[in-house]
């Protein structure tokens, strides 16, 4: 089994910086793709970052030059340092990460539980 867990939310005040860490245990056999979502009550989640397994990275137009993405592979865990934080970045960010338990098996998405990022004006 694998758990993921977030941890790094906070409250924060607008243009100030905050960096989520995203760490997988549990019987890994590789750490794939990760990505960074967010949700506001109400409202559809967004991807806000992801990075592959080689570090490719992309980003929502929202967040691009404000966020990073990063990983460290032989942690099991992602990295986003935000940045420039603003009130509209307030929201439940959670971590997806790719993840096989065995060699030659099929990597299976597995979630986070969330963690609270509010930005005060």
């Amino acid at each position: 089994q694998v758990q993921l867990e977030e941890s790094g939310g906070g409250l924060v005040q607008a243009g100030g910086s905050l960096r989520l860490s995203c760490a997988a245990s549990g019987s890994i056999f590789s750490f794939d793709g990760v990505g960074w979502y967010r949700q506001v009550p109400g409202k559809q989640r967004e991807l806000v970052a992801a990075i592959s397994t080689g570090g490719s990275t992309n980003y929502a137009d929202s967040v691009k030059g404000r966020f990073t993405i990063s990983r460290d592979n032989a942690k099991y865990t992602a990295y986003l340092q935000m940045n420039s934080l603003k009130p509209e970045d307030t929201a439940v960010y959670s971590c997806k990460a790719w993840v096989a338990t065995a060699r030659l098996t099929i990597p299976r998405e597995y979630w986070g539980q969330g963690t609270q990022v509010t930005v005060s004006s």
